[in-house]
């Protein structure tokens, strides 16, 4: 599987350029941060299949002889990933990390196991006859404390842009690999994704479909890869702390949306959650490569200052630099305010779905699970 993620959501090469790299959003990150998010799947995905990816066998030493011996180090690996708080997200600190928890196998399976992975390669700790150091100095993080009310921090895969759905609102995914994501996940689905891998090891499709739509029904969902693998994630509405948009119907809403659009589509995003909204949505600061994209909406006029809910005085004051230099919405002769037009045009949201009732019933194969809406 991890050779095969040069995805994430739409990316499907790498740069030709070595000395060019893409730079793909998300918390300053280059497209390597890409390969760092394949060792994570990876270790998520020996941990339900007991399987080492795909591939491997092309960049190190691998045969039947050595498929338990390989196993071996992936528990070691998740181990060491797991010990590791915050989880490692720079490609040089998790190319340590490997360093330093597999450097037994050798030099040539450690320079092709980094191969791999598209991890740096760092030729002065990979020597076979010196002894790894066991500590590293980790980068420091440019993530600026959380402000007063954060309840937690989301760290999103890329936005596809179809998810975008308005001017201050948008659909994001979250790998389940996040720390956060795993201690949230409920036990019964993570006994689901479990089921559905045994059941397509069995090829047992019917009872693997039935399953997948109980884990979009709690609020998951699968992305695919071009190998045909998939990673799952966690699906979050997110609605814009502080700002109200036009209306896609609204005069200037079609316009607000499309330069939001044009800030994070295929973006990764860093989004401190406040609360969570009468319709489901989670109400929060967004920032992109730590761009805050509400400061950066309303200094445009493409927003405004919802003051009913936020009373931050430097919302106020890039709201009027905007309006003295009629950007935006604000070379309207006469913007109607958003909520006002709500009012007179009422839109039913759409209410959260319950996750359908499971029972079990055996036959040859195992247990089947049937979806009781």
């Amino acid at each position: 599987m991890g050779n095969a993620l040069r995805f994430l959501c739409g990316f499907t090469q790498r740069s030709t350029a070595a000395d060019e790299p893409q730079v793909l959003g998300s918390h300053g990150v280059t497209i390597e941060i890409i390969w760092v998010a394949a060792l994570a799947v990876d270790l998520h995905h020996f941990v339900i299949t007991s399987q080492v990816p795909t591939g491997l066998s092309q960049y190190v030493s691998y045969s039947k002889k050595e498929h338990a011996s390989w196993n071996f180090r992936y528990i070691k690996l998740l181990m060491a990933w797991n010990e590791d708080r915050p989880p490692p997200k720079q490609p040089e600190v998790v190319a340590m990390l490997v360093i330093q928890t597999l450097h037994s196998m050798g030099k040539a399976n450690l320079e092709g196991y980094l191969a791999f992975y598209v991890l740096p390669y760092v030729p002065q700790t990979i020597e076979e006859d010196i002894e790894v150091t066991t500590t590293t100095t980790r980068p420091e993080g440019i993530t600026p404390p959380w402000a007063e009310g954060v309840q937690f921090e989301l760290l999103t895969l890329p936005v596809d842009k179809r998810a975008i759905g308005d001017g201050d609102g948008f659909t994001a995914y979250v790998s389940i690999i996040e720390p956060r994501e795993l201690k949230l996940m409920p036990q019964h689905v993570k006994d689901a994704i479990i089921m559905r891998e045994n059941a397509r090891a069995v090829k047992d499709f019917t009872e693997a479909k039935l399953i997948k739509k109980y884990i979009i029904a709690s609020g998951y969902r699968f992305l695919s890869l071009p190998n045909q693998q998939e990673v799952v994630v966690r699906k979050y509405r997110i609605r814009l702390r502080g700002v109200d948009a036009p209306e896609v119907g609204m005069a200037y809403g079609e316009e607000a949306k499309q330069v939001l659009v044009k800030m994070i589509q295929g973006k990764c995003l860093k989004i401190h959650v406040y609360n969570e909204d009468k319709y489901g949505r989670s109400v929060g600061d967004v920032y992109c490569n730590d761009i805050f994209i509400q400061e950066q909406l309303l200094k445009r006029g493409c927003v405004w200052h919802y003051v009913a809910y936020d009373r931050r005085p430097e919302f106020a004051k890039w709201q009027k630099e905007a309006r003295d230099a009629r950007r935006g919405l604000w070379a309207l002769l006469d913007p109607e305010k958003p909520w006002e037009w709500r009012k007179n045009n009422p839109n039913p949201r759409e209410h959260k779905r319950e996750a359908p009732i499971l029972s079990t019933v055996s036959n040859s194969v195992g247990n089947t699970w049937i979806a009781k809406n």
